[in-house]
């Protein structure tokens, strides 16, 4: 009998659809299953509808809710607490990453990413 990898899914939510293809295509070819989001609300309403994912990675700068605000919309959900949270973003000042941490996200990823990084930091706040 052999084993078989349950993939986990991961929602991405930026409002650029060239970042959301791009990070399903990545992703996907990492093996995980992929939700797409276009903003914060639309990741709310998402969440709201769906079994929790594994992860979410979210963009920073978003029409109708940005990331901080959704970070610490789902961060206030009891039932997403300990879903890690990843930040993409083509920011890259230390008060917006101690934003977004103090916010709860996990982790930060500057914009542009390599698939490796992103591997590697998925890996790091999945442990």
């Amino acid at each position: 009998m052999g084993w078989t990898r349950v993939a986990k899914t991961i929602l991405t939510v930026d409002d650029s659809a060239f970042i959301r293809k791009l990070l399903r295509v990545t992703l996907a070819g990492q093996g995980f299953n992929v939700a797409e989001a276009e903003d914060g609300v639309a990741a709310l309403e998402w969440l709201a509808a769906n079994e929790r994912p594994d992860l979410m990675i979210t963009d920073i700068n978003m029409p109708r809710m940005d990331g901080f605000g959704l970070v610490e919309a789902v961060r206030a959900e009891s039932r997403h607490d300990a879903m890690p949270i990843l930040v993409l973003s083509t920011e890259a000042a230390d008060e917006k990453q101690d934003r977004a941490r103090v916010a709860g996200a996990d982790g930060w990823i500057v914009k542009p990413f390599n698939p490796d990084q992103l591997a590697s930091a998925i890996q790091s706040v999945s442990q």
